[in-house]
């Protein structure tokens, strides 16, 4: 049976073939009651809601947003390095992967692909309960499929490969159980399409009567802030600003203050998260979690490279989260559960305001003045005009450093990943257009999908 066509029904079995009783926001996994046919599974509002929890709760695993795709990359930067205790991330680190590597996010990232669109594609005049409700949950899962999407490319696309042609995204699901399961790769124009296509979609369908205080599900303006972040990704500036402004002015978020900056990252549904993953002490993830792979004895396998300290001048609240563990540098204060029962951000507010000040700058706007908004409240020094890209993308670095930006930001911006630090895993620089820098198609598609073509170099 082919992988694709394997992840679908897994899904059906897991999650349409079951009634949703309840579930809370402690707990996003569905509670499995009944075994029943998948048109017949979802008959009320509640069992949309509880399908899309499912979907939430895909997103939490350790293979995807509960540690990998984070550290993935992270740990192929200028950021961290893997020190091989466990030899955890190490290949990663090193870009010495084979086709049969990191599959862990593309199988995780369509399951959850795969439940977004059974809400999708539910129709909602069979349901019994509130209409714009049901509405607002098709909302969230359109979201959820293009993030799914969007880091599915970040990964696994071509747009940063030298390649013949125009190059290969990934394929873009839209149907559960459709009639292609052999899908071919998109190109990376059309998943950029597709990604922004859904979250307006997203958005439209979102209200803000029904906005999550928890800031565990998605809100109307979740989508809006996801929007600024692909568009910065493909440069597509007035898009950017014009989807980042539009967050900014909801008043619904704002930056967190430097007296509470480093204990918002112990603390669920802050000030400043605009999107965040739950965690609970029953659910969270022990030894593969992002904490027991950032700091301790046991595992600890990711440490913090020499060049990162400098960074930060005295008095900047963001040094606070850097520890040594006996003479090594650590993250100690994002995700600072060492078990992980921490929520784990996906997207805050203070990414959107860096969105917006990216965007004014390549648009000729005021990007100073919001870029002095963040540093105003974070101890540390204005910037002088004229700013520069440079400027943008050091203020990114140390405002998101260990949450999953750094590679993304320096192959946006068309540079490679720079040897700096002798503790670094490669052993030279690797200049942008190097094949490498996509990871390679799970061996197991491309066995069992005859339309599936490998990345180049793999």
């Amino acid at each position: 049976m082919n992988t694709m066509k394997n992840i679908l029904i897994k899904t059906a079995h897991t999650l349409l073939l079951i009634l949703i009783a309840s579930c809370t926001t402690e707990d996003l996994n569905p509670t499995l009651e009944q075994d029943n046919a998948v048109e017949d599974s979802i008959n009320t509002i509640d069992d949309l809601k509880g399908v899309l929890r499912g979907a939430y709760a895909g997103m939490t695993a350790a293979g995807y947003y509960g540690r990998d795709f984070i550290i993935d990359n992270e740990v192929r930067t200028d950021n961290v390095f893997a020190n091989g205790h466990s030899s955890r991330f190490v290949s990663t680190a090193s870009f010495l992967l084979m086709s049969g590597s990191n599959a862990g996010v593309w199988r995780i990232a369509y399951q959850v692909i795969a439940r977004a669109n059974i809400v999708i594609g539910t129709d909602l005049s069979t349901l019994t309960g509130d209409a714009a409700y049901a509405r607002h949950l098709q909302g969230q899962a359109y979201a959820i499929r293009a993030l799914a999407h969007f880091d599915l490319l970040r990964n696994y696309g071509q747009q940063h490969v030298d390649v013949d042609g125009d190059p290969l995204g990934v394929p873009y699901i839209t149907e559960f159980l459709g009639d292609n399961l052999l899908p071919a790769r998109n190109t990376v124009d059309e998943n950029r399409v597709m990604i922004l296509q859904d979250l307006r979609t997203a958005f439209e369908l979102m209200q803000d009567d029904y906005f999550d205080a928890s800031k565990e599900f998605m809100s109307k303006y979740t989508a809006k802030a996801l929007e600024s972040k692909v568009a910065i990704y493909f440069g597509l500036w007035e898009e950017a600003k014009a989807a980042a402004k539009a967050v900014i002015n909801t008043g619904l978020y704002t930056i967190i203050p430097a007296d509470q900056y480093v204990a918002s990252f112990s603390e669920d549904g802050s000030l400043n998260s605009i999107f965040e993953l739950a965690f609970s002490d029953l659910d969270r993830l022990a030894f593969n979690s992002l904490g027991f792979i950032y700091k301790g004895d046991v595992y600890g396998d990711i440490q913090v490279l020499p060049n990162v300290e400098p960074l930060y001048e005295a008095g900047d609240v963001r040094a606070d989260i850097l520890g040594y563990e006996g003479n090594k540098l650590r993250n100690l204060g994002k995700y600072p559960d060492l078990l992980g029962s921490d929520n784990v951000p996906v997207i805050r507010y203070e990414e959107v305001l860096l969105n917006y000040a990216e965007a004014l700058f390549e648009t000729g706007g005021d990007a100073l003045t919001e870029l002095n908004k963040l540093t105003a409240l974070r101890g540390a020094s204005a910037y002088m005009a004229p700013i520069t890209k440079d400027d943008i993308l050091n203020e990114r670095r140390k405002e998101l450093i260990f949450e999953g930006f750094r590679y993304d930001d320096l192959l946006r911006t068309g540079r490679g990943i720079e040897k700096v630090d002798f503790e670094q895993n490669i052993l030279e620089s690797i200049p942008y257009g190097d094949p490498r820098l996509a990871f390679p198609i799970p061996q197991f598609e491309i066995e069992a999908n005859s339309n599936m073509i490998q990345n180049t170099g793999y």
